[in-house]
């Protein structure tokens, strides 16, 4: 009867050992599937983060340049102004890096006011260089023997030269930054508010890279072109898309090096000017290529100011302001210290 009573509670637990092995091989075998599909579901987004910078950039700035070279109507240039800001906000809702910047803080009227005034007055500039190259003693030294697309990289890279100067005199000169502080003063990064900054600022940072352009007398198309591309970039620099760019972050200055840039931080901060390339970062010394996933809600704007203003006509008279000079955060860090 023992041995009977042995026998059975052998075969017992034989067969809940054989039971839990089964559950723990069906278990695993559920987890490994719920791996794959997910691996299968985020292939696709893997493929749209990397993909994405490199597309909007040169899908949009190639359209354009085509459309200008086949002669077509200048009006095609706003329509894909407004598609690249369609396609912007979208895909900040595909791919969020950061899921508060994509809601609203009140900031949207404000923005769509400093983005007209801003790109109207680039749309100026382009109509009134005609104009103001007419006054240049010397006739025009821009190639013109090169193909469109170099035309346009040769415009760039000229463009960004001197807005990259200006922006990092910006952060050097009192007068200039209480101007540069509204676009600092963003408490969250998307593609639209790359536009936003003080018309006076804007007029400084144009004349600054635009000034290589009048001396070699470029071609009205190929500014024209140049300029849409400083919109194209501007959104990218400051998207809230989760883009990975790989080894392009040693060359190219969108978001993911940009964000180091918008840190509330005076040192911190301190870095990546460039607007195109990280080229002139890496000659002044300001270059920085770490990670940026960690800056998140909470860690961009003016460090230690919460109560600069929101208003686009409070902004507009912010700089203008006294108590502006007292602020410690506003001006270069020897004046800060007297």
């Amino acid at each position: 009867m023992v041995r009977r009573d042995a026998i059975t509670g052998s075969r017992k637990n034989r067969d809940y050992h054989r039971a839990l092995d089964t559950s723990e091989t069906f278990n695993t075998g559920a987890l490994g599937e719920r791996r794959r599909n997910h691996r299968l579901r985020e292939a696709p987004m893997a493929v749209f983060r990397y993909l994405y910078a490199p597309l909007y950039f040169f899908g949009f700035v190639g359209g354009a340049t085509a459309l200008v070279s086949s002669g077509s109507s200048p009006v095609w240039l706003f329509v894909l102004i407004i598609a690249s800001i369609g396609t912007s906000l979208a895909a900040e809702r595909i791919a969020p890096f950061e899921n508060q910047w994509n809601s609203s803080h009140g900031d949207g009227g404000r923005d769509i006011l400093h983005a007209v005034v801003n790109e109207g007055s680039l749309v100026a500039m382009v109509l009134l260089l005609p104009l103001i190259t007419s006054l240049v003693p010397w006739d025009s030294a821009w190639p013109t023997t090169l193909p469109s697309w170099a035309d346009v990289a040769i415009a760039i890279v000229l463009l960004d030269v001197g807005i990259t100067l200006a922006h990092f005199a910006s952060h050097r000169v009192s007068f200039l930054w209480r101007f540069h502080a509204v676009h600092h003063s963003v408490r969250r990064m998307y593609g639209f508010n790359g536009l936003l900054k003080h018309p006076v600022h804007q007029f400084i940072e144009v004349s600054a890279g635009a000034l290589p352009w009048l001396l070699l007398g470029i071609p009205l198309d190929v500014a024209a072109v140049a300029s849409f591309a400083v919109l194209i970039q501007l959104q990218l620099q400051h998207s809230n898309v989760d883009m990975r760019i790989g080894p392009l972050a040693y060359v190219w200055a969108v978001a993911p090096v940009h964000r180091h840039h918008h840190l509330a931080s005076e040192t911190d901060g301190d870095v990546n000017f460039g607007l195109f390339l990280t080229l002139w970062d890496v000659l002044l010394g300001t270059a920085r290529f770490g990670s940026s996933q960690h800056i998140r809600a909470g860690a961009i704007g003016l460090a230690g100011i919460e109560d600069y203003p929101d208003a686009y006509l409070a902004q507009l008279a912010e700089p203008f302001r006294k108590q502006a000079q007292s602020l410690p955060e506003l001006g270069p860090q020897s004046e800060r210290q007297a």
